[in-house]
C-alpha cells in the first residue's frame, strides 16, 4: 500500500459526524449542518489550529464530495414541474438577476473593486443548489410547491451559472464559437448516451436483472448510478468543459431515464443520498474550510472592505428577483426564497 498518511482524513471524518450530532443535540439553533462543517474546517485547517492539511486521500474525497453535491442537485430537478406560470416566474427572476449582476459586476470594477466583472456577474447570479437541497429537505420543504419553487429557481440559476462559467473558463476554447461547438457536442453526446440507457432498461431481460440484482452485494443500480456520474464528469473534462457541468447532467439524466424508481426501487434514491451525504459531501464542505485563507482575508482593510460589498451584491442580485415569486407564494416566503438563492457557496467553491 502506497505510505499515505490518514491521519487528517480521520480528523475530517470525526468533524463531518460531530456537526450534525452537535446540532442535533441542541435543536434549539437551527443551524444548517453545512455551515457548521465549514467553520469546523477553518478551526482545524492551517488558519487556526493547523492540525490539518488538504492530503491525497481529503483531495480525492473532496472531489468527488463535489461530484455527489451536484449530482444529487441534478437528481432532485422535477424538470416536470418546471412549466407553465411556474417556468415564466423562475425564467424571469433569473433574467433579472443576470440584469442586476452585470450592473454590480461593472460597478464594482469601475469603482476598482474587481479585475474582471464579467466573471464576478457569473459568480453573483449563480446559486448552491447543492446547498439549497439539503436546507430544503431538513425543513421537510423540498417536495412541497415553495420547494419546488425555490429548487426551480435555483436550478435555473445553477445550469445556467455552470454555461456562464463555461463559456468563460474553457480550456480548449478560443473563441466563442468554438466554445458553443463543445456545449453542442457535449448536449448531443449526453442525449445520445441517455437515449441508450433508456432504451436498455426497457428491455424486459435487462429489467429483470436489475430488478434482482438491485438489493444484493451488487447494488447494481448504485454502481450504474455512479458509472453514470464518472462517465459525464469525464466527458465534460475530455471536452475540455467544466466536470461540475456532467456531474450536474448526469443526475438531471438520471432522474429522466429512471422515473419508475418509487414503484420497483423505492430505496434507490435513499441508497445514494446515503453514499452521497453520508461520505462525500461532508468531506467537500469540511475541506472547504480547511483551504479558507483566513490571514489573506484579515492582511489588507481594502480585502476586508470588500466582504459586506459582496454580500449585498449577492443578497441584491439573488435575493431582490425572489420577490417575483410573491403572487404564488406569498410576500414573507418569498424573503426566504430569495435568502435561500443567495447561497452560493458550492459554485463558488
Amino acid at each position: 500500500m502506497p505510505n499515505v498518511s490518514f491521519s487528517g482524513l480521520l480528523i475530517v471524518a470525526v468533524v463531518a459526524f460531530a456537526a450534525p450530532l452537535l446540532l442535533g443535540l441542541t435543536p434549539a439553533h437551527r443551524l444548517p449542518a453545512i455551515v457548521l462543517e465549514i467553520v469546523a474546517g477553518i478551526m482545524i485547517g492551517p488558519s487556526v489550529l493547523g492540525w490539518v492539511k488538504v492530503d491525497l486521500p481529503i483531495s480525492i474525497l473532496s472531489v468527488l464530495g463535489l461530484a455527489f453535491l451536484l449530482f444529487l442537485a441534478g437528481l432532485e430537478v422535477e424538470l416536470e414541474r418546471v412549466r407553465g406560470r411556474l417556468l415564466v416566474f423562475v425564467g424571469s427572476g433569473f433574467l433579472l438577476s443576470i440584469g442586476l449582476a452585470l450592473l454590480v459586476g461593472y460597478g464594482l470594477y469601475l469603482a476598482g473593486q474587481v479585475v474582471s466583472p464579467l466573471f464576478i456577474a457569473i459568480i453573483l447570479v449563480a446559486t448552491g443548489l447543492g446547498i439549497v437541497i439539503p436546507v430544503l429537505k431538513d425543513a421537510g420543504e423540498s417536495t412541497t410547491d415553495f420547494g419546488q419553487l425555490v429548487i426551480a429557481g435555483a436550478m435555473f440559476a445553477e445550469f445556467g451559472s455552470i454555461i456562464l462559467l463555461t463559456l468563460f473558463f474553457s480550456r480548449e476554447a478560443s473563441n466563442t464559437a468554438t466554445k458553443l461547438v463543445l456545449l453542442g457536442s457535449f448536449a448531443l453526446l449526453a442525449a445520445g448516451f441517455a437515449f441508450v440507457i433508456l432504451r436498455l432498461e426497457r428491455s424486459k431481460r435487462i429489467s429483470a436483472v436489475l430488478l434482482r440484482l438491485q438489493d444484493t452485494t451488487a447494488q447494481i443500480r448504485v454502481r450504474g448510478a455512479f458509472m453514470l456520474l464518472v462517465a459525464f464528469v469525464a466527458l465534460a473534462s475530455a471536452l475540455g468543459l467544466e466536470t461540475i457541468l456532467g456531474a450536474f447532467v448526469a443526475g438531471v439524466i438520471l432522474r429522466l431515464i429512471d422515473g419508475d424508481q418509487m414503484m420497483t426501487h423505492p430505496q434507490f434514491r435513499l441508497k445514494l443520498e446515503a453514499i452521497g451525504f453520508g461520505v462525500f459531501i461532508p468531506v467537500f464542505f469540511v475541506t472547504s474550510g480547511i483551504r479558507f485563507d483566513l490571514p489573506a482575508l484579515f492582511s489588507s482593510p481594502s480585502t476586508l472592505l470588500r466582504v459586506p460589498i459582496f454580500l449585498v451584491a449577492l443578497l441584491l442580485v439573488r435575493g431582490v428577483p425572489a420577490l417575483l415569486y410573491r403572487r404564488l407564494a406569498g410576500s414573507r416566503r418569498s424573503v426566504v426564497a430569495g435568502l435561500l438563492q443567495a447561497t452560493s457557496l458550492s459554485f463558488i467553491v
